[in-house]
């Protein structure tokens, strides 16, 4: 039996790899579609790529990018440049092509894999990106770009054993860019695979982060996404198995957590709400799970309550970005009432060894149960921005400190509370308005299947506040009822002023609602968007 301190001693990505395919190289590490990828094939077919990035001129810190839907080979690519200490930068597949242009030229990437569907877009782009030099196809059908698998194979099943240690750069994920251009947040070995605390004391696992032989999960969310790439990444720190869906789809999901028994599953708020609407979610024998996780963006103490009466199983909040890894705070199962409770409404609290205090504008920690900017530090902390010191010295400081952007406050007992991000804040009247707190208000009307809040401008006021509703199916709503219910939970200041009714909210792959697009009409023509 492995050890977890065997697997923590071994620093990499790619050693981990070694020690399952050593210990148990049969254990199923990935399956896509009808394929089975052992932890065995992980290794075998991981080495022959690393082979054949070095014959490309790929070097140690070099990055390479994959720009296509999820896939188990995507991993097997990831410990390939793990393994001769390059950098896997998957890139947004839902970006158009100068957002794409943008992110491999700032990556610098001169080798890019190409999956199915999008070797139209990359010939279109090809002329503007300035290092791309070879292109390999990834199952792809389209174009005329060389096989993957033919590739690969090409080369020997030697190990380069080219990984380096705990403090190398692994993976470059670049954040969701809802202003300016998004920005490369590099993670290392220690940040990946995060198992000590600041003094290097081992981290012990909270009871449903424990797994067994032959667990499943299923991978849903996108590898572009660190709730993609963490959740394929986890389950290889484990030792344990993920079934792989290209792209998230409900009657998919629902599918595989029967076939396969899934047990733990990662999804966002949105992704939850889409599946329990799925008429065949009716059916599904959920028995299986026993964990959900869930995260990226705030869920409504309804949709909350109706996963769990539906499915029955462990939720798990969790609370982190890109720039953290993944996770930094969870609110436990332990914690989750169905009847509501002043913690259902929190995010939980720190992840052993994972440091989270509230500070003013000047850095300073302020007392329990005063909103301030939510700052963290931990081994789970990016390296920094990409060739950005500028952004990295901003959002890291000298103490190893991070400013996640956020605002919230800490009660007496280290829960952690999110009011929203910093910049979304609404000031009305000189009172600060945190849209999450008038959108859980909102949400809880028994009409209301979705919902967004926004500051537009206000000649009075300088900005007042707007709810852009989506409507459930057959239901009847009017402005008039969405504020009288919204005033009956929270106080009238921060109430909505108006209501847009909207078919469906904006969001970015990672569920986020980008409100950037719901303010742009009211704010266009102005010279700043506040007022």
């Amino acid at each position: 039996m492995i050890e977890l301190a065997d697997i923590e001693s071994a620093q990499t990505i790619a050693g981990v790899v070694r020690i399952h395919a050593e210990h148990n190289p049969g254990a199923m590490a990935f399956t896509f579609g009808d394929e089975v990828m052992s932890f065995g094939d992980l290794h075998h077919g991981s080495n022959r790529a690393a082979n054949g990035l070095s014959d490309l001129g790929v070097k140690r810190g070099d990055r390479i990018a994959f720009l296509g839907k999820n896939t188990h080979l995507y991993f097997e690519l990831l410990v390939a440049a793990n393994k001769i200490g390059a950098v896997m930068t998957p890139v947004n597949w839902r970006l158009a092509g100068p957002e794409v242009i943008y992110v491999l030229n700032n990556c610098g990437a001169r080798v890019l894999f190409v999956g199915d569907g999008f070797a139209p877009m990359v010939d279109k782009i090809l002329p503007k990106l300035d290092h791309i030099t070879k292109r390999i196809g990834i199952d792809a059908h389209d174009g005329d770009l060389p096989d993957y698998r033919e590739w690969r194979d090409a080369f020997p099943d030697t190990d380069p054993m080219g990984d380096g240690d705990g403090d190398d750069d692994a993976i470059q994920l670049y954040t969701s860019g809802t202003t300016g251009h998004p920005k490369g947040a590099v993670m290392t070995n220690n940040s990946i695979f995060f198992s000590r605390s600041s003094d290097g004391s081992p981290v012990k696992k909270l009871d449903w982060q424990e797994t067994h032989p032959g667990e499943v999960s299923l991978l849903a969310m996108p590898c572009f996404h660190i709730g993609g790439t963490g959740s394929g990444l986890t389950t290889v720190f484990n030792g344990t198995g993920s079934v792989v869906l290209a792209e998230y789809d409900p009657a998919s999901a629902l599918e595989l957590i029967e076939k396969y028994r899934i047990e733990k599953i990662f999804l966002v708020p949105a992704a939850i709400q889409i599946l329990l609407n799925h008429p065949n979610a009716s059916e599904v024998d959920f028995s299986s799970l026993k964990y959900i996780t869930y995260g990226a963006s705030p869920i409504p103490l309804e949709l909350m309550r109706e996963a769990m009466e539906r499915i029955g199983c462990g939720f798990v909040q969790m609370y982190g970005m890109t720039e953290t890894s993944g996770t930094i705070v969870t609110l436990n199962p332990e914690d989750h009432d169905p009847k509501g409770s002043a913690k259902m409404r929190s995010v939980g609290t720190p992840l052993p060894g994972v440091e989270v205090k509230i500070i003013n504008d000047n850095g300073d920690e302020v007392p329990p149960d005063t909103v301030g900017e939510i700052a963290t530090r931990s081994w789970k902390n990016m390296k920094g921005y990409w060739n950005n010191p500028d952004a990295t010295a901003e959002t890291i400081n000298a103490e190893g400190w991070l400013r996640t952007g956020d605002a919230g406050y800490m009660d007496a007992d280290g829960y952690l509370y999110i009011h929203d991000r910093m910049k979304d804040m609404i000031i009305s009247g000189g009172e600060n308005i945190y849209p999450a707190e008038v959108e859980n208000a909102v949400y809880s009307h028994p009409a209301v299947a979705d919902v967004a809040v926004i500051g537009i401008p206000d000649k009075k006021w300088g900005e007042a506040v707007k709810a852009c509703v989506v409507v459930k199916d057959g239901a009847q709503l009017d402005e008039a009822a969405v504020i009288a219910h919204a005033r009956e939970n929270i106080a009238g200041y921060k109430c909505p002023k108006t209501v847009d009714f909207v078919d469906e909210l904006p969001r970015n792959p990672s569920g986020k609602v980008l409100r950037r697009e719901l303010r742009a009409p009211y704010w266009e023509g102005r010279d700043r968007a506040v007022n």
